[in-house]
């Protein structure tokens, strides 16, 4: 006879069956195959014959691909150029949200809309702002007399990128600036007040008081802000297509491309099992950093 501890212990186990094989069959068996096809030439067209199995050689290929080692290098300057500049902007935002003034719950609203715009229409909109004809970004410049004429600012290859940039810092700097207002919203008022009584500048009460008291979201939002601008690809494919002269062609891009464009599945496969790993490099510093948050949080109530 079971004791009622096993029963229970077996009853949550069939009840958890029906939903690990759906993750199985929509997570686990999709990668293995992925993992599988990048040790082969398979392609999306040809002939009956099926993928022949070469080994390491679509990741040795992949390591010494000039155009993948560029669009390392395209990613990495997106992702940490986008991540510091949402991260500033958000924290400054924050601390005009969490000032008491009239309109404050209006400009919050406002505040979140560009993070509640989905990414299509966001890069459909600043595309047009783009635009080298009509656009609203050359209007305002040339009238303000920083441009005496129109540029082209997603068709050149000096400016693509960063312009790529500014539409996704637009859009994504929101998600900061809530996550650090709402540990703002629980600093208590005294501590200020003691602060400011004690003489300290707005500076010294902002590096005493409020940094430490962010710092735990702020590193949680920019750590989660760098793992989706490391894989970005729906605004570039929007904006863009990964041109001009493949400028704004990043990681995810290329991925796309090997695997759809030039339908070779296999070395597309071998593109993306890298970029997976990549990616868990980060997502392990993400859980290495809750973990050490968890043990200071622990240590400070002990």
């Amino acid at each position: 006879m079971l004791s009622l501890q096993q029963r229970e212990h077996r009853q949550a186990w069939v009840l958890l069956a029906p939903m690990l094989l759906v993750m199985f069959l929509l997570t686990a068996w999709p990668l293995f195959r992925t993992i599988w096809l990048s040790f082969t030439d398979a392609a999306l067209i040809g002939g009956g014959a099926g993928p022949t199995w070469i080994g390491f050689e679509n990741y040795l290929f992949a390591l010494t691909d000039p155009d993948f080692q560029a669009s390392i290098g395209r990613t990495l300057w997106f992702t940490v150029a986008s991540v510091l500049i949402e991260g500033v902007i958000g924290v400054l935002v924050a601390l005009l949200l969490n000032q008491r003034f009239y309109g404050r719950n209006v400009l919050r609203v406002l505040v979140i809309l560009p993070w509640a715009l989905p990414t299509i229409v966001n890069a459909m909109m600043w595309r047009l702002n783009f635009n080298p004809e009509y656009g609203s970004i050359n209007a305002l410049l040339t009238q303000l007399g920083l441009l005496d004429h129109y540029r082209s600012w997603l068709g050149t290859p000096d400016s693509a990128l960063n312009a790529v940039m500014l539409a996704d810092i637009w859009k994504n700097y929101p998600l900061v600036t809530l996550l650090v207002l709402a540990a703002m919203q629980s600093i208590p008022d005294d501590l200020y007040e003691a602060a400011r009584l004690d003489g300290a500048s707005a500076w010294r009460r902002f590096r005493a008081i409020t940094l430490p008291a962010i710092a735990g979201p702020l590193s949680v939002a920019l750590v989660l802000r760098t793992i989706d601008a490391f894989k970005i690809f729906d605004i570039i494919y929007v904006m863009t297509r990964g041109g001009p002269v493949d400028s704004t062609k990043t990681l995810s891009f290329f991925v796309y491309q090997e695997s759809f464009s030039y339908l070779r599945a296999g070395s597309g496969a071998a593109y993306a099992i890298l970029m997976t790993l990549m990616c868990s490099v980060l997502i392990a510093l993400y859980m290495l950093m809750l973990l050490r948050q968890r043990r200071r949080s622990k240590a400070s109530e002990t």
